[in-house]
């Protein structure tokens, strides 16, 4: 069923507006940003899959080895599944629904949250099929970027690999514990049984991890082009005893970094970068906690040397530590690599806020030596970085794709350049992908919402071309920690607007549905140029999720600068009901609407219903 009968488009349709201030809105960024991970699940999609241009995909993976490893994510726009930033997504996501649960539950967000740390936890417990065995890796990197084809259409091979006692990965174990045992913590207040089996694993993969030590990407040969492990394992062991240590209480994990503190580079490294590669960093600042809420005892000692590395990473990143700071783009944003460097700063910009929380409660500060800095300070750093990548930089991008005005269209992302299989149903092939739709000069036909793409360059500047993958390429490991940043910041923004804290909301509803009875599926169905401006043909389906009628649907559609087909207007300034040859949407049933406009996609959202 259609809500418009004809759809007459003019290409010459001239969009009249002009950009307004710089404004933010850090809930639908925290909003979008967790649904960017139902768009890289690998597996059989559950029916409440929001993202419906995707499909089941991946469902014999193991299957050639005898293993069950079925689920996990596609890391960024391919569709291999590498464990070492799949492990650390879960980590930052587990992380930040820790220590923001409630700012999160407050967005309505921690039941979506916990779904997308368990479709990786799920992964993981089918991945450790033995006490000592891992299965790191499923697919190849190289004979997957020899095509380009949509997940559900994949013909590349799915050849999983494993770490044993024989082919060592003590960093990918390490991350893989760490993972286990953070979610343990995400998952403890709502679902004990399942933290307590998730904590088992961790645990089993710390031991094997410490006992048989090695670098993962020499027992799996084939991630060393794409996910090296530059640092070697040492940090990933102390990474994962720090959380073991959080989650269980337990003085041996404590002790395991205190003794190993100078061993294994913890009290040594002075890092000025936290990733899914080097996790100092976040080791140092977990440690720091400990000491600042007292709990040191025998080991304040160690546990100081660990605080002043955090000191170092924070002063570094806020440029003030004497010269030796993180380098920045003229434009205010961090820059720490030419390849993908948002993810980088996403990752700081997290740690800058949690360890402000963490100073804030021990009511102290951070001894700089160009400045003494308060816990206000890094809150604030790290909102500029949130800020900057959201639209307030000089090219007024938001490198968050769905979000604001304007954001990349031609993402490097094999699903989201390709039309959904549910509209073209023949198979996408290898090769032909490339012809047909990798070289397409017009936007994607799926909008990737919450992919923070790789962004900018030294000089804060930015091309929106498909085949540069070094800046327009998403990854999970960029997007996970954005969830605890944009919760933590809209909070502070509701408090600051209002003077006081949002009202308290259920915190997990344990059969997640949405507020209002309908899903919007957006997506860009044409594209054209007139002169320098180009213009979008966006379509959105209305489905009516709900076990009953609707009917007197009014809906909000903000920021529309061009033409609408297919909904009624209303003498309310920016509202539209059904047209009125349609009174009655019926349960699972669905209609649409069309508009042009020379921008992405406008903001819809429902006002009332019967």
């Amino acid at each position: 069923m259609k809500c418009f009968a004809v759809l007459v488009l003019f290409v010459g349709l001239l969009v009249m507006g002009t950009m307004a201030a710089f404004g933010v809105d850090y809930e639908d960024a925290l909003q979008k940003s967790v649904l960017f991970f139902e768009a890289q699940r690998s597996g059989k999609l559950p029916s409440s899959q929001r993202v419906q241009w995707r499909g089941h995909s991946g469902l014999k993976d193991g299957f050639l080895q005898g293993v069950d490893l079925v689920g996990g994510y596609y890391d960024a726009g391919d569709h291999v599944k590498f464990g070492l930033p799949m492990a650390f997504t879960v980590t930052m996501l587990s992380w930040g629904a820790i220590d923001f649960r409630k700012q999160i539950a407050d967005s309505n967000q921690l039941g979506h949250v916990l779904d997308a740390i368990r479709w990786g936890t799920d992964y993981f417990l089918k991945a450790h099929t033995q006490p000592n065995v891992l299965w790191g890796q499923v697919g190849n990197g190289n004979s997957d970027h020899y095509c380009w084809e949509r997940a559900e259409d994949m013909t590349t091979s799915r050849t999983a690999y494993k770490l044993d006692p024989a082919h060592p990965g003590s960093d990918l174990a390490g991350e893989t514990s760490a993972a286990l045992a953070a979610a343990s913590l995400a998952f403890k207040a709502y679902n004990s049984s399942y933290s307590k089996l998730l904590l088992v694993h961790a645990e089993q993969l710390f031991s094997f991890a410490d006992r048989f030590r090695g670098k993962y990407d020499k027992s799996i040969p084939s991630a060393q082009q794409f996910y090296a492990s530059t640092s070697g394992y040492s940090d990933e062991l102390l990474w994962a005893a720090a959380w073991l240590y959080r989650a269980t209480g337990e003085e041996y994990y404590l002790k395991y970094v205190v003794n190993n503190a100078v061993s294994l580079g913890g009290t040594g490294w002075a890092v000025r970068e936290f990733s899914w590669e080097n996790k100092y960093a976040g080791v140092q600042i977990l440690l720091a906690k400990v000491l600042m809420e007292g709990n040191g005892g025998p080991y304040t000692s160690t546990l100081k040397q660990y605080q002043a590395k955090a000191d170092y990473f924070v002063c570094a990143c806020l440029q003030k530590n004497n010269g030796y700071n993180v380098p920045m783009t003229p434009g205010g944003l961090l820059y720490f690599h030419e390849w993908n460097n948002l993810q980088y700063v996403s990752s700081a910009a997290f740690l800058l806020t949690v360890y402000s929380d963490y100073l804030s409660a021990g009511n102290t500060e951070v001894k700089c030596p160009d400045a003494q800095v308060k816990p206000q300070d890094l809150l604030n750093f790290a909102q500029s970085q949130a800020d900057y990548i959201l639209g307030k930089n000089p090219k007024s991008m938001s490198y968050l794709v769905g979000y604001g005005a304007k954001y990349p269209v031609h993402v490097h992302h094999r699903g989201a350049s390709i039309v959904s299989t549910s509209i073209l149903h023949s198979v996408v092939e290898c090769v032909k992908g490339f012809e047909k739709w990798y070289s397409r000069k017009e936007g994607n036909p799926n909008v990737i919402f919450g992919a923070l793409v790789g962004g900018p360059d030294s000089k804060d500047e930015f091309s929106d071309e498909r085949y540069n993958y070094e800046q327009t390429e998403p990854t999970i490991s960029g997007t996970a920690p954005l969830v605890g940043l944009f919760s933590k910041l809209h909070s502070n923004s509701v408090r600051g607007s209002s003077g006081s804290s949002p009202p308290k909301k259920s915190p997990v509803p344990q059969h997640p549905r949405s507020k209002v009875p309908v899903a919007f599926l957006h997506s860009i169905t044409d594209t054209w140029t007139v002169g320098q401006r180009t213009y979008y043909r966006h379509k959105v389906n209305i489905k009516n999720i709900s076990l009953k009628p609707i009917t007197q649907l009014k809906l909000l559609i903000e920021n529309l600068s061009g033409s609408l087909w297919g909904l009624s207007p209303t003498p309310e300034k920016n509202t539209y009901k059904f047209p009125q040859w349609l009174q009655t949407l019926k349960p699972g049933s669905q209609c649409s609407f069309v508009y042009v406009q020379g921008g992405p996609q406008a903001k819809v959202s429902v006002i009332s219903y019967n």
